[in-house]
């Protein structure tokens, strides 16, 4: 038994925080065929709710580039358990414990994001489709496990389409952010040698995770490594410093990219491009396997959460503006309870 209407952070345009309204009298979806309504207890902070709120993307797109419809939840981590199931889900899956994987493929390959396209986990309540809700099996908290699902799964998916493999020479730029932070550990699991790229006062946190040095984000690369220092470089700052990543990149070397929080634009210098014959994988939609390998990883204890603060649902912007100062090292958790 779940109640009809449930509390919510809805999305009701562009532009500030006032843009975020408290309701608590939202009706609760109810689960299609192939879909389950999942009890969110927990729900982590992203640059993409934010993104998407302030128009990064462009004036009329979310994740996907579509249009998003208003009001809309957002909320691309969620950590809860299933209360019901649609047509065509059996009914055993009631009770199981999960984490949703956030970028949804349908049948005929289109694609829709938690929490953008469709309403997300900044509620009581959401529904999301049964394939998508991967039970989980861990002694972790809800706040815990719901810093993973967004971030590990794209740190996840830049480490495998770039191949970090064990003796791989790997740098990691904004290495104290949630995709970052799971870059550093997921390629160290791997038996790669990991430099992380962050702020000063996080060096310490990032060498305890994994990371076998740690060069202050102002330094230059270059200079410091010498050209030609690294296999692979996982980023998702991009901005003006950009063109030193692809400098400090071996012969045949590969850049992933999955963010760009210091600026989109950036210069390229294709000979460096071609001369080095250099290989860049940008990495969005997830590969088939890539979270389910995650959960795996989440199970066995080969990653470990980094929540750096948790606040109650109805104090979103607070958390949205602890975000924004970039302070902090790992995931910022909303309790949905």
């Amino acid at each position: 038994m779940f109640p009809t209407t449930m509390r919510a952070v809805q999305m009701i345009g562009r532009g500030g925080y006032e843009q975020l309204v408290m309701s608590n009298d939202v009706p609760v979806p109810e689960p299609g065929p192939g879909e389950v309504l999942i009890r969110v207890n927990a729900a982590g902070v992203n640059n993409t709710d934010i993104n998407t709120r302030i128009g990064w993307y462009g004036p009329d797109a979310g994740w996907s580039g579509d249009v998003p419809e208003f009001p809309r939840i957002q909320g691309a981590d969620a950590c809860g358990e299933i209360v019901a199931t649609g047509r065509g889900v059996g009914e055993q899956r009631r009770g199981e414990r999960v984490i949703v994987e956030p970028v949804f493929v349908d049948s005929s390959g289109t694609v829709s994001y938690f929490g953008s396209e469709v309403d997300g986990a900044f509620a009581e309540y959401a529904v999301v489709p049964a394939r998508h809700a991967h039970r989980i099996d861990s002694a972790l908290t809800d706040v815990e496990l719901a810093s993973f699902p967004c971030s590990y799964s794209a740190a996840e998916n830049m480490v495998v389409r770039a191949g970090v493999s064990s003796g791989a020479r790997v740098l990691v730029t904004g290495a104290s952010g949630g995709v970052g932070s799971a870059a550093v550990q997921l390629a160290s699991q791997r038996g790669a040698e990991v430099v992380a790229v962050a702020g000063s006062d996080k060096h310490a946190t990032l060498q305890s995770i994994g990371a076998s040095e740690v060069i202050d984000r102002d330094e230059d690369l270059v200079q410091h490594f010498g050209s030609g220092s690294f296999d692979i470089v996982l980023d998702v700052v991009g901005g003006p410093a950009w063109p030193a990543l692809l400098h400090v990149l071996r012969p045949r070397g590969r850049y992933a990219v999955a963010g760009a929080i210091a600026g989109a634009d950036v210069s390229l210098d294709l000979r460096v491009l071609y001369l080095k014959d250099l290989q860049l994988l940008g990495c969005t939609m997830l590969d088939a396997g890539v979270f389910a390998g995650l959960v795996a990883a989440i199970e066995r204890g080969d990653v470990r959460p980094l929540v750096a603060a948790t606040f109650p649902l109805e104090d979103i912007v607070a958390a949205q503006e602890m975000f924004l100062t970039k302070r902090h090292v790992g995931k910022i958790v909303l309790d949905c309870r």
